[in-house]
């Protein structure tokens, strides 16, 4: 297949769904959580769930980049936005994310230099044109955006640009699965595996979730058809293992050039996880030859302890453990004009896509 159309066309999805309708087993429930943010869109944009047989159960998982980033990074990035020298560049899905006691939206408003960027390389570039103003980039994302931000220090550290800095909050997914599998969600029966992020770590980083675990696994793209095939993929293993539906982009070593950039600017770390808490080895922290690029290391911004608005269930829906049905914020309190938590700002949340697409 070369066209979107392709993968979209629905004599092949309603013959993808009969084959799954006839190889699920009657009488038995099948979990099967789709980690990307994306995925979750995709399903509900395109009625998925509708195609599926009832005993077949999709949940989402933490991998919306913006809604497992805690609140200690948005107070962080809050405290240093109030510096008369500083021009934040930042996503736009950050700007409404509330912090434990204010936004970038609510300070930007106040008069803090916050700039929407498509990339960290469009940060670098404003630090040039404001060589009087320094220039701190949000960092935040897993292995998809890391290798930019990489790239961006880089560039930074050859071209002598020194007005530009990350107050870096990357995350990296396997070891966050590996945590899922041992808490309420070792129920699952598998993993719709993300696409964008094995596009660069491939698919041997996720062999324990096989062999240690006993979850199957298939990486997908975002296609209807590739998510059907996917699940199809699911039901049809005999054994749990890692398998590739997403061919045409995926393969087992994922990116040695991204890989690299990581490697020479990043080392691990342990972070927080809004509803996980603090996983060792699961963050990406700036290496220390690379210090003067650290934005947390040049600022030292301070923060009063963090605190989550106790009515958001934000940390159980990006775990699986409820859906944005069972909160009371939902579409009342918490709606995309005034959201009560980072799971209702992303156009990645799960409450986002329920929002969008469920009530309708």
């Amino acid at each position: 297949m070369k066209y979107v159309d392709e993968f979209r066309d629905r004599r092949l999805i309603d013959k993808i769904s009969r084959q799954i309708h006839n190889n699920v087993e009657a009488g038995r429930t099948y979990t099967f959580m789709e980690v990307c943010g994306t995925h979750t869109m995709a399903i509900f944009r395109f009625g998925l769930r509708g195609l599926l047989p009832a005993n077949i159960r999709l949940i989402s998982g933490p991998g919306c980049p913006v809604c497992v980033t805690p609140n200690e990074f948005i107070d962080k990035a809050i405290a240093i936005s109030r510096r008369r020298d500083v021009i934040i560049a930042t996503f736009g899905d950050m700007l409404k994310v509330p912090g434990s006691r204010s936004s970038l939206e609510k300070e930007k408003a106040s008069g803090a230099s916050i700039k929407t960027v498509y990339s960290s390389i469009d940060a670098l570039a404003m630090a040039r044109r404001n060589p009087d103003k320094e220039v701190v980039f949000l960092g935040i994302g897993f292995e998809t955006t890391s290798p930019t931000v990489a790239q961006s220090i880089l560039i930074a550290k050859k071209q002598k640009i020194t007005n530009y800095s990350v107050l870096c909050g990357h995350k990296t997914m396997p070891v966050a699965l590996k945590i899922l599998t041992g808490r309420r969600s070792a129920r699952l029966d598998g993993f719709l595996l993300p696409g964008h992020v094995s596009a660069v770590i491939g698919a041997r980083d996720y062999e324990f979730l096989a062999k240690d675990a006993g979850k199957r696994c298939v990486i997908t793209g975002f296609e209807p058809l590739d998510i059907l095939q996917a699940i199809f993929m699911l039901l049809k293993q005999d054994r749990p293992e890692v398998e590739i539906q997403y061919t045409r982009i995926i393969n087992r070593d994922g990116n040695a050039l991204a890989r690299r950039a990581i490697d020479n600017v990043f080392e691990k770390c342990s972070s927080v996880w809004r509803g996980m808490g603090r996983i060792a080895g699961s963050g990406l922290k700036i290496r220390k030859g690379f210090a003067s690029f650290d934005a947390e290391a040049r600022f030292k911004p301070k923060i009063a302890p963090p605190k989550e608005k106790k009515a958001c269930i934000c940390g159980d829906v990006i775990t699986g453990v409820k859906t944005p049905l069972e909160c009371k914020l939902f579409a009342k309190a918490c709606n995309p004009e005034h959201p009560a938590g980072a799971c209702m700002v992303s156009s990645e949340g799960t409450c986002a896509a329920y929002h969008k697409y469920r009530r309708s």
